[in-house]
């Protein structure tokens, strides 16, 4: 989603939503961020100052947010999907802390957003170039704890996960490989370009009033609602 991506050539698909949109796109995802350290480093705060009435915000995590073992890698959340649930966790420097769930961090984001009159849309995290024969793998738990999320906040939801999964197996592991260079998280630009329009077909299959939004070349984004 972030701009520049894993680099060395590669980028994320929040770069090029704004092509299929009738309003102006701003891209605050950072790369490596999870839920926690986007909360942690103060980026959210820092969003629900920045949005106005009326904003939309798209909101989605999941690639940096498992467990990352013995010690804290300051991004991991503590497992569940439990607002209350909380982990104790140590860091390198043998300190502890107490980290919250993925849902904790981002209802909390998303009651703020809404409280400034913001639109947030939940979106799930998007697939690895992983594959179980011919189909993308199943998503991890962080698929359906973003559904939750979006279910406990009223936020519309776009399973971005399997709409992306859809078009990567309209297009088969031959041809998706390429457009992962790096490694099998961080598409190069024409692969971000097929998350976006996947992201696309999601929102008009959905109801979220950004739909509204979608501009022509949006409309015609490839691939059916599932």
């Amino acid at each position: 989603m972030a701009k520049g991506g894993g680099g060395n050539g590669t980028d994320g698909w929040g770069q090029y939503l704004g092509q299929y949109l009738t309003i102006p796109v701003v891209n605050r995802a950072v790369a490596g961020r999870s839920a926690r350290s986007y909360t942690d480093e103060g980026r959210f705060d820092s969003l629900t100052n920045e949005v106005q009435s009326g904003d939309y915000v798209i909101i989605e995590f999941g690639h940096n947010d498992g467990l990352s073992g013995a010690v804290d890698n300051g991004r991991q959340d503590a497992f569940g999907d439990g607002y209350d649930t909380t982990a104790t966790v140590t860091e390198a420097d043998g300190t502890t802390q107490v980290i919250h769930t993925f849902t904790y961090y981002l209802q909390n984001a998303i009651t703020a957003l809404q409280a400034k009159g913001a639109i947030p849309i939940v979106s799930s995290q998007t697939p690895d170039n992983i594959w179980n024969g011919n189909i993308i793998a199943a998503g991890p738990r962080f698929v359906g704890y973003a559904q939750l999320v979006g279910q406990r906040t009223s936020a519309a939801y776009v399973d971005h996960y399997d709409y992306v999964a859809q078009a990567y197996n309209a297009y088969g592991q031959t041809t998706v490989t390429t457009w992962y260079p790096l490694d099998h998280t961080h598409t190069s630009p024409t692969g971000a370009n097929v998350v976006a329009q996947a992201f696309i077909r999601g929102l008009l299959c959905g109801n979220s009033v950004l739909k509204s939004k979608v501009n022509a070349a949006g409309q015609t984004v490839p691939n059916d609602c599932l």
